[in-house]
This record gives C-alpha cells, structure tokens and sequence, in this order.
C-alpha cells in the first residue's frame, strides 16, 4: 500500500468556504452551458420552421418544385424534407390599424383553405385569435384581397423583411399567384440533427447548388441554395457572441475557483508544518509530500464540483418544466430563458475546469520545498 493515500486520507481540511466557491463557479459554469445551448437550440428550430434550413431559389419565380434532378435531391445524404413554399409580401387591415406582413404559403390539406397561423405579435396589435377574420391585401400589379380565418397563434421567432410571418395554404397562395401546382416561389430544405451546424449547413447548400448547375435540362432555371445562417445573420452573430460570453464565464470562474483553493491549501500547508517536516525526516520527498496535499485539494475540488452540478441540473430541470424567468421576447426572441444541457459538453467542460484548478494548486505546492525538518520538527 502506497503512503500518500493512506496519508492523504487521515487529513482533514475544514475548507467549507473553498468548497462553496467551487460549488458555485461550477453552478455557474452549467447554467452558462445550459442557457446558451437553450437559446441555441430555441431560436434554432424556430428558424428552421418558419424560414427551413436551407432555401433553395431560381434567378426568377416561380420555379418547378419537381426540377429533373429531383430525385437526386431527395436521395442527397441529410436531408429531412424538402418543401413548396410561397412568399409574398402583403398588408392585414384591421378596424383601427394596418400591418405589413410576409404571407408564407406552405402545404396544407385542401379542407384548409383560406385558413392562417399567425404570430402572437401580430394577434396582439391587431387584435385577433383563433376563429378572427383578417382580410390581407396583396398589392402587385393590381391589388388582391383575401380574408382569412385565423386557426392558431404561435410565439414567432424571426420578422421577416420587417414584416410578420403568416402561414397559409400552398394552393391559396399558388392560385393568388396564378400559378400551376407544380409551382413555388423556393424550396425550403431542413436538414437533419447531425447536419444542423452552419459548416454542414453550407457544404449541403453547395451541393444542391452544383447539383442544379449539372443536372439541369436546357428548358430548367439554375437554382442556387442559401442557408439560414446566410439569411439571417444577425441573429446568428448574436448566438455566436453569446458562446463567446459563455467561454469567458467558464475561464473566469475555473480562475476564481482555482485562487480559492490556492488560499484554502495554503492554510492547510500552513496549519500542517510539523507534519510536513516529519514526513520529510522519513525520508518522504517533495514531490510525495506535495502528492499527498493535493490529494486532499482534490477531494474537496470533487465535492465542490459535484454540488455545483446537481445544483444547476436541478435549477435547470424546474427552469424547463416552469418557465419562472421571463424574458422580453423583442430583446431576446423568447418570453423565457431556454435550458439545454449537452451532457457531453458538461462532462468536457467539468473535466477541463477541474484540470485547470489543480493546475493551479501546483503553485502552493512549491512552499513544502521550503520547510526545513530541523526547524520544524521539535523533540520534547
């Protein structure tokens, strides 16, 4: 049996207050995580369903939705669906107000027509809800009236050109249009999980693009392909300065946490001088005696990292299932701070702050090369 954990276990180190600071860097640190993958994947996915993945558009309108190479397309590794859809710009008249929004036309059984889904701004400003009319105005070359029956009411996420989105059966929008249906103004591809961050995003759109450059017939458009992260930048600029912040937290607090327990094993080494200069007249060296000190560092650092973790997964769990903490959904896309752990990303990140604090706790160490055995060791 090795010395230095026997050692190491019959050492008590009443660092409660060093403790508490790793529990609490180590809270911080998840709920950073968690947050910011919540935000993630919350605007994420209401994104994807209102604008899709990757848009897929001709240099004029409309396009075929079934171009020659169609079945390549659907063949194409990581990809979900592939969708119709029509956009048009178009202005809701209310009683007392008008309001310009972005009519997006997408499949809809035929039971469906001249129905909407709307978004809650709007439903607020216009004041409508499930079972209204709204009358929308189309205005190209002449203007087109419609009156819709609103159905549901959903938290949107993006505008789109300044104007809400509404929802509203394909084949309204096609005849609106004068078109077939085998005509649209984009597809709308989403991809699947694995594909989802913004390098696969734009290796896909850049194959559907040169798919459409060589495998067009002569009488077909070109058809390029964008992605989300390409159309709406701005709110994904903000997502990546919000990894950025989560990043600093995360170095900030494995520092804050780390100078705790340089102070909290320095008392200990202070307190523990005799024992020190013993376990040197045995013939015990620095590096051993160092050994046996982290040991016990590493027991509290543990402890510490542990209570964090159930700390925050538990704050995290009620902030899911309740929603307590809202948010202004102008500032922040959603009424209410979104949580999503990743738990191998926790896992990373509890391992790397560990690492780093007992990094850390190497300093202190170099004071047990200090103590002299004949100065500290007293015979009676």
């Amino acid at each position: 049996m090795r010395a230095e954990p026997f050692i190491a276990a019959k050492l008590r180190f009443k660092g409660r207050l060093a403790m508490v600071a790793i529990a609490v860097s180590f809270f911080v640190m998840i709920l950073s995580l968690a947050v910011s993958g919540g935000f993630r994947h919350e605007i994420r996915s209401g994104v994807s369903r209102i604008a899709g993945d990757i848009q897929v558009r001709g240099t004029t309108e409309p396009i075929d939705i079934h171009p020659s190479y169609y079945g390549q397309l659907e063949a194409l590794e990581g990809l979900e669906s592939i969708t119709p859809v029509v956009w048009r710009p178009g202005i809701v008249k209310g009683d007392e107000d008008i309001c310009g929004v972005m009519v997006k036309g997408v499949p809809m059984p035929d039971s469906c027509s001249l129905q909407a889904r709307i978004p809650r701004e709007l439903a607020t400003r216009m004041k409508l809800e499930p079972g209204s009319t709204m009358t929308t105005w189309f205005v190209d070359e002449r203007a087109k009236a419609r009156r819709f029956k609103v159905v549901s009411v959903y938290d949107g996420i993006i505008d789109a050109d300044s104007g809400l989105v509404v929802e509203v059966p394909l084949a309204d929008m096609q005849r609106l249009c004068g078109w077939t249906a085998d005509e649209a103004s984009a597809l709308e591809v989403i991809v699947s999980e694995p594909w989802k961050d913004n390098w696969h995003m734009k290796l896909k759109a850049g194959e559907i693009s040169w798919m459409s450059y060589g495998s067009h017939t002569e009488d077909e458009d070109i058809l390029n392909a964008t992605t989300v992260t390409d159309r709406y930048p701005q709110i994904f600029d903000w997502l990546d300065l919000i990894d950025y912040n989560v990043l600093i937290i995360i170095i900030l607090m494995t520092v804050v946490a780390g100078f705790n327990m340089i102070s909290g094993l320095l008392i200990l080494l202070f307190r523990h001088i005799s024992t020190i200069g013993m376990l040197k007249s045995l013939g015990m060296g620095n590096k051993a005696i160092a050994g046996v000190f982290l040991r016990v560092a590493a027991r509290i650092v543990l402890t510490g990292t542990l209570i964090g973790n159930a700390a925050a997964l538990l704050f995290c769990f009620l902030e899911d299932k309740t929603h307590l903490i809202k948010l202004n959904p102008v500032n922040y896309f959603v009424s209410y701070v979104p949580v999503r752990l990743d738990p191998g990303l926790v896992l990373a990140v509890d391992f790397a702050a560990f690492a780093g604090i007992m990094l850390l706790l190497l300093i202190p160490t170099l004071f047990i090369s200090t103590v002299d055995p004949a100065q500290t060791v007293r015979v009676k």
